[in-house]
């Protein structure tokens, strides 16, 4: 299943955020976007899940607009999670990831025995077992990413678009979310999109990176071709110091704390 945004532009009030963005999203593959504060990364991914229409150009799933598709066949197919704190509703952990299956069964049809095993199928994937009937008003913000996953995991959907899906996680959980996702990626050839702003964390995971920055794609490609100095310093206006990682050899980034802008004179 291909998901593909062809010279879209999106933005708010007629105002557009970007324009002639195009990416095509393959199956077995992990695409970070990445991009300044305001440069429209999850516009885009709502744009592909269909809950936000362009001011121009298409996004495709297999080939169709999916503006002229039924949205229950795209809820069904692309799973978007947003970065939104956890909801005040009276849910449990279990009763939440439950309904990632609303696009198979409806909202008010009830769950199968078969449905139930794919919803404990994700609880045990992130890990959630044990907090399965906390309401999901008393998560931690890391507790409530794995839950967002989880019932992304429940929709069975074979296009992911995960909006910075490590904020607020430790660095073990963190590994951990990012080796689930690798996994999901590799074993049921899911095609993943991930926004992310830590940079370190595109070079071990992703196989491919957009940087939008300046109203659309500055610059597309493999982690090693995207986080190099002046690339990073145009998209987001500070010098950048990368270096290979000393295991992984990856791009590195860091802050260069001699320069505040690109392009200024050292003292």
């Amino acid at each position: 299943m291909v998901l593909a945004a062809s010279n879209l532009s999106c933005g708010y009030r007629g105002r557009a955020v970007f324009t002639g963005v195009s990416l095509t999203l393959h199956p077995g593959e992990l695409c970070a976007v990445l991009g300044p504060n305001g440069a429209g990364k999850t516009t885009l991914l709502r744009a592909l899940a269909r809950l936000v229409r362009p001011l121009a150009g298409t996004a495709t799933l297999d080939g169709k607009d999916v503006w002229a598709q039924p949205p229950s066949r795209v809820a069904a197919a692309v799973a978007f999670t947003s970065q939104l704190l956890a909801p005040d509703w009276p849910f449990t952990v279990r009763e939440f990831v439950a309904l990632g299956r609303a696009p198979h069964r409806g909202w008010w049809r009830p769950l199968t025995p078969g449905d139930g095993r794919i919803i404990d199928g994700a609880l045990d994937q992130l890990g959630l077992q044990s907090a399965r009937d906390r309401p999901i008003t008393e998560l931690s913000g890391g507790e409530w990413q794995r839950v967002r996953l989880a019932r992304t995991l429940a929709q069975e959907a074979r296009v992911l678009l995960l909006d910075e899906p490590t904020a607020h996680l430790d660095p073990r959980f963190q590994l951990d979310l990012l080796a689930t996702i690798r996994s999901l990626v590799r074993d049921r050839r899911l095609a993943v999109v991930m926004t992310l702003h830590d940079l370190n964390l595109v070079g071990p995971w992703a196989d491919r990176v957009a940087l939008l920055a300046g109203g659309g794609v500055l610059r597309e490609g493999t982690p090693d071709a995207v986080l190099t100095g002046p690339v990073l310093a145009a998209a987001y206006g500070v010098r950048l110091a990368v270096a290979p990682h000393p295991a992984t050899g990856m791009p590195m980034v860091s802050l260069d704390p001699e320069a505040a802008h690109p392009g200024e004179e050292r003292g």
